[in-house]
């Protein structure tokens, strides 16, 4: 099978997507979350700023372990840890689970944009190319955020605050599939 960068641009993009949209639908889905565990507005903060802290932590670990292990292994690891603690916060029974939970996703949601910004670059090496490739990967974001609140209001009123996790699960196993199948392993030439 001959490599499609195109398809390997979109799963990273479905990547940056999955972790965007989740950071602006927790924000909508906070005040279901403190009435249904009970959570302080301490607890809140946390389950905002350990996620927000641990992925500003190992963002440059991740980047760096995937030059040296391969990027393509490593953005696997991130979107099964994403998906895993993605599943682990639609299940916790308290404040403090849900804050421990989201400290799983975080390491994930660390492994994938940095990983992916280095599978786009690797996959695209005409200049003009890439800059298009990397400034429609940067739209992703905004769109994924614009979404975020719309559809965390909807699923938060209609569903409840755990299926904003829920969400991620599907979108992640289709993100690890559309992984194994598109994006070539590659690591930089010197670690």
């Amino acid at each position: 099978m001959r490599p499609n960068p195109w398809a390997t641009f979109a799963t990273c993009c479905l990547s940056l997507f999955l972790v965007s949209l989740d950071i602006t639908a927790m924000n909508v889905a906070l005040p279901a979350i403190s009435v249904d565990l009970g959570t302080s507005i301490s607890g809140l903060q946390w389950t905002i700023d350990v996620y927000t802290v641990v992925i500003a932590s190992f963002l440059m670990m991740a980047g760096a372990m995937a030059d040296r292990v391969g990027r393509r292994r490593v953005f696997r690891v991130g979107l099964v840890l994403f998906s895993l603690g993605s599943l682990s916060c639609s299940l916790a029974p308290t404040g403090e689970a849900l804050i421990a939970c989201r400290v799983l996703q975080a390491l994930g949601g660390a492994m994938l944009n940095p990983v992916a910004m280095s599978i786009i670059v690797n996959t695209f090496p005409d200049p003009k190319v890439r800059a298009r490739a990397i400034g429609m990967w940067g739209a992703v974001v905004g769109v994924s955020m614009a979404l975020g609140p719309i559809v965390g209001g909807l699923l938060v009123q209609h569903v409840g605050w755990r299926s904003i996790f829920w969400l991620n699960v599907p979108i992640g196993i289709a993100a690890l599939f559309l992984t194994t199948r598109y994006v070539p392993e590659s690591r930089a030439e010197r670690a």
